[in-house]
């Protein structure tokens, strides 16, 4: 029967506002139909409070069988789209059955609310948080609500952060050193590194430098996995010779990066790559790549 609700406009508007909406950050966030809304910005541990009004139609009244609301941590596979799987399930009882005449409020709190998760919207999965408000009905179908939130976290500057040095070679051809001065960053960092070419007897062409982001999703026979390049920064472009060494300075900021997410309550994972791409001549293509860590600092949000 569930095609029928459809057919029949909702009884009554229900409207979210937050507590401290006039000071909360707003962010932008694309919606499903293409559209981008502007959404309060939580951190973990905030609270998580407001009002939420419902009001009849001119002329109608709303006969309810109870009125909850539901603050709810969600991960979504593209594909299993529709089914979501909950981390995060809070609810407060608004009010008990009865009936609505005119516009009435009711105030809400959910208290230093564990979120550990940011919120993402990545190729074949999404996690998302969100204010679920339900006016529970019967054979009318209840009429439900939804205010989504986006949740970022901050870490602090990793204690440990060890250069990344690696080689390159193809025996008798080749021989290149790469290092990058740290293995993790911040999204608004720079990468920092040299390039040294110890043995050039190939033509090489040009060589550039990828930023790549790995999607993984589900597990086992059912893991999907999407790489994306999400920047190509070209270091040289003409043939090197033996001894050369060429710098890399590379901004992160520019790109829509985000932290690295690992094996996110075992639903997905997202990792980041450096990948050092080399083409000869006769355009035959090499490659050496090396994970990084994203991280997000408070200043950087």
């Amino acid at each position: 029967m569930n095609y029928l609700i459809g057919a029949f406009k909702p009884s009554c508007n229900i409207s979210t506002t937050f507590s401290d909406a006039k000071n909360r950050k707003q962010v932008p966030v694309k919606k499903e139909n293409g559209q981008t809304v502007m959404v309060p910005l939580f951190h973990s541990q905030e609270n998580i409070a407001g009002q939420i009004s419902i009001e009849p139609l001119q002329g109608k009244k709303v006969d309810h069988n109870g009125v909850k609301v539901e603050l709810l941590g969600q991960i979504e596979m593209y594909f299993d789209r529709g089914n979501f799987y909950d981390f995060t399930s809070l609810v407060r009882e608004l009010d008990v059955p009865g009936e609505i005449y005119e516009r009435k409020t009711y105030p809400f709190e959910f208290s230093t609310v564990e979120m550990p998760y940011e919120t993402y919207n990545g190729v074949n999965v999404r996690l998302r948080y969100v204010l679920k408000v339900t006016v529970t009905r019967g054979y009318a179908g209840s009429i439900i609500e939804y205010q989504d939130l986006v949740v970022r976290n901050y870490s602090p500057p990793p204690t440990i952060n060890n250069c990344i040095k690696m080689e390159v070679g193809i025996e008798d051809c080749l021989h290149i050193e790469f290092e990058y001065n740290k293995s993790k960053y911040h999204l608004k960092d720079v990468i920092i590194g040299k390039i040294y070419f110890l043995l050039v007897r190939i033509k090489i062409k040009n060589m550039d430098l990828e930023i790549r982001r790995r999607e993984s999703t589900g597990s086992g026979a059912n893991t999907h996995v999407e790489t994306e390049t999400l920047a190509k920064f070209e270091l040289m472009d003409g043939a090197p010779v033996r001894g050369e060494s060429i710098p890399i300075r590379l901004f992160l900021s520019p790109y829509e990066l985000t932290p690295t997410h690992r094996n996110i309550n075992n639903k997905f994972s997202v990792k980041y790559y450096l990948n050092l791409v080399l083409v000869d001549e006769e355009d035959r293509r090499y490659f050496k790549q090396q994970e990084i860590t994203i991280y997000r600092l408070q200043e950087s949000s």
